[in-house]
């Protein structure tokens, strides 16, 4: 057998505040939908719509705005890393990229 392909700091995986943000982002409106009891009902109707319906359409509105939020989450935190190893490159005498 092989031995496991060598592994460095930069490709580990680390929780971080800003993915535990991102996962309750992006689980939060499967949890919201997949509840059903809690909205299935008519009341409150909202321009004669039933409850049922509007709720599920506003849960698409805000999941969009949830997924562009951990998005950005994830872009500012991989951005971060990617500066932190050029600053870390160029202090070792290489190039930065």
């Amino acid at each position: 057998m092989s031995a496991p392909p060598p592994t460095s700091a930069r490709n580990q995986q680390i929780v971080t505040p800003a993915r535990v943000i991102t996962g309750l982002c992006l689980l939060a409106p499967f949890v919201a939908i997949l509840w059903v009891d809690s909205y299935a009902r008519i009341e409150p109707t909202l321009f004669g719509i039933p409850f049922f319906y509007w709720y599920q359409m506003l849960w698409v509105l805000i999941s969009a705005a949830l997924t562009v939020i951990a998005y950005r989450l994830v872009r500012r935190e991989q951005d971060r890393n990617q500066r932190a190893g050029a600053t870390a490159e160029t202090a070792e005498g290489g190039e930065a990229r």
